[in-house]
């Protein structure tokens, strides 16, 4: 199973609790887990590697270089230029990969991946989850002339097409639609993504495969069976997104003890090296 993040500095230590998380859940399953980025030190790639298991899991960093692409592109504290690497994960991954599965480092693993992996794509570019109703569907559909159909998706999980993007994808496309709706874009990445392809993804489970505190609450509202213990046993990744994280003190909602399990596991995982 090929997996791709994009990241900076900051978010080495959660990206080691999402990559521990994964194969805890995965244990059957190879991975091969590319990082894409511009800062990252030794050291950083180090942390990253002292969680994977030798033999079943390789890292394979991946330094980008924008040449002043994407100095004109929308960033901030929470949206840093890496987010903008997963759009071009065809140009900058090898040839020879035909799909990738991307998580962002705010995410715990909790169940497996293999049947969200192996889905059919063809046709299609990006599978991933929406988390937004009808109506602002439609808004974002006049905000960023996305496909009168078309889904707007959340970028944290991304079951990425590699063969048919390498085919189809116009870089120069990308840079204009930034450029054009610069001042647009609210969730940067996720917003070009959906702008431009949205008539080429195909849907997948929020509450299975990009289950949030919030959606955990609209599920609680249509049927109060759905608690901790049904998440536990449904959902498959748990994303953090959004400002309100697991690893913060002031953090809010009832999520956070899959974060909490998965830093205690990662840790004994590390220091006994089993």
């Amino acid at each position: 199973m090929n997996i791709l993040i994009t990241i900076d500095n900051r978010y080495t230590e959660p990206a080691r609790v999402m990559l521990s998380s994964l194969l805890r859940k995965n244990k059957g399953t190879q991975f091969d887990i590319y990082v894409l980025h511009s800062s990252l030190t030794g050291e950083n790639i180090a942390a990253l590697e002292s969680v994977l298991e030798p033999g079943r899991s390789k890292l394979h960093t991946v330094k980008i270089t924008t040449d002043g692409l994407l100095d004109s592109a929308p960033t901030t504290d929470r949206y840093p230029k890496e987010m903008y690497f997963r759009i071009f994960a065809a140009r900058y991954l090898p040839e020879q990969l035909d799909r990738i599965l991307y998580l962002d480092p705010d995410i715990v693993v909790n169940g497996s991946l293999t049947d969200l992996y192996e889905m059919p794509l063809d046709g299609y570019l990006i599978a991933a989850a929406t988390h937004v109703h009808e109506i602002m569907r439609k808004i974002n559909v006049i905000r960023l002339d996305m496909h009168e159909d078309g889904t707007y998706i959340n970028s944290g999980v991304l079951l990425m097409n590699l063969r048919a993007l390498r085919e189809e994808q116009d870089c120069n496309e990308v840079f204009d639609y930034i450029k054009k709706y610069k001042y647009l874009l609210m969730l940067p990445d996720q917003d070009v993504l959906s702008g431009l392809y949205s008539d080429r993804i195909i849907p997948i489970d929020a509450c299975r495969y990009n289950m949030t505190e919030r959606l955990f609450r609209y599920c609680r509202m249509d049927d109060d069976t759905k608690d901790i213990n049904w998440v536990r046993s449904n959902s498959a990744i748990i994303h953090y997104c959004g400002r309100n994280k697991p690893w913060k003190e002031n953090y809010i909602g009832k999520l956070d003890v899959f974060y909490r399990f998965s830093v205690r596991h990662m840790k004994v995982y590390s220091e006994s090296g089993t």
